[in-house]
């Protein structure tokens, strides 16, 4: 398949956001009266999907919206300190170079990631929803397939998430799993993404030639 859209996550997926939200889980979990996660439970937790992490620390559906909007507040008061994965903005230029549209739909802010990856690489994006709610990306989907006006099968949704992947496979657009996000590839992979990539030129590589 000829992809003419790549819309992609942002944390995970293009910037190395996840020792940050380790730092700030259990601050968050204290502030907001939520179970704190042992070192010792990390990795099982990242074979999970959100709304079993969500339960395994007893936060009420409710405050989740807080907890996201206070944690991209402190991600923006440190944001110096986070980094965009190797080779990323290099993947993008690539695919933009190629004539393939660009989009991003994340629950972080369009400040934050225009100030990680750069005002030039966050410009090659177009027609993005951010500051997208928990279980809230089907819909962002639609919303960036709608004003790209792009067909869900001309498009790949690229991320680290299980609720990326039901997301994409709920709006009946291929999905592209990374391996170095927050979920555990093979917690991914076992749910048949339509590809999974082990490095960021794997990407560029697969949409030149067509998946």
């Amino acid at each position: 398949m000829n992809y003419k859209l790549a819309i992609f996550d942002f944390d995970g997926t293009l910037a190395n956001t996840f020792p940050f939200f380790l730092e700030s889980f259990n601050t968050l979990a204290e502030k907001y009266k939520f179970k704190k996660v042992d070192q010792s439970e990390i990795e099982s937790l990242r074979g999970e999907g959100a709304r079993t992490i969500i339960k395994h620390v007893g936060l009420p559906m409710w405050k989740v919206p807080f907890v996201g909007a206070h944690f991209k507040k402190l991600m923006a008061a440190s944001v110096h300190r986070i980094q965009p994965f190797d080779g990323a903005g290099v993947m993008l230029t690539a695919l933009h170079q190629q004539g393939i549209k660009l989009s991003l739909a994340t629950s972080n802010s369009g400040e934050n990631v225009s100030r990680i990856l750069g005002t030039e690489i966050a410009g090659l994006f177009h027609h993005s929803s951010f500051n997208t709610s928990m279980f809230g990306k089907r819909a962002a989907l639609r919303r960036v397939l709608r004003n790209n006006n792009i067909a869900h099968h001309e498009a790949i949704y690229i991320g680290d998430e299980l609720r990326d992947l039901e997301a994409a496979h709920a709006e009946r657009i291929a999905f592209g799993a990374v391996a170095w996000g927050y979920t555990k590839p093979d917690a991914l992979t076992k749910h048949q993404p339509a590809a999974t990539f082990h490095t960021m030129a794997d990407i560029s590589e697969m949409l030149a030639r067509g998946a």
